[in-house]
């Protein structure tokens, strides 16, 4: 599903998203990501920021079992006329080419200057892609 010109605009101002995954029993799983889009696909890299594995996360199992995911970005503000949300739903696969990690690791890079450092690796730094499927946007003022 393509996304719109308003909702792409959106997914670059924004810096944080919340993926939420389910496993095989739907037991809901909800984290914070950083993240970038390429054609239609978020997408997101297992970074170097400390944790106890980076292949065995809770996140990569639960799309193992179950690749249907929700990511939400959204905008908060104390004058509520400025809040917005995207709602984005899709299935969630490893990146196993080279050449599409390469190519997001570049804009993951662009937009996040701590990335610019980090040895990430496809071996080392699993990617996610998401293929968008459906979206909601909202908006507190249309």
């Amino acid at each position: 599903m393509p996304l719109t010109p308003d909702e792409r605009a959106f997914l670059e101002q924004q810096r944080v998203a919340h993926l939420a995954t389910a496993d095989a029993h739907g037991a809901p799983h909800v984290v914070p990501i950083v993240y970038t889009v390429v054609d239609e696909r978020l997408y997101f890299v297992v970074d170097d920021k400390p944790k106890r594995t980076r292949t065995g996360l809770k996140r990569l199992r639960n799309i193992a079992a179950n690749p249907q995911v929700a990511v939400v970005v959204d905008r908060y503000d104390e004058d509520w006329r400025h809040l917005a949300y995207l709602l984005i739903r899709g299935r969630a696969t490893l990146v196993e080419s080279v050449e599409e990690l390469t190519t997001v690791l570049a804009e993951l890079r662009r937009r996040y200057a701590p990335y610019r450092t980090m040895a990430l690796g496809v071996a080392t730094h699993p990617m996610v892609r998401i293929d968008i499927e459906r979206t909601h946007w909202w908006t507190a003022v249309p």
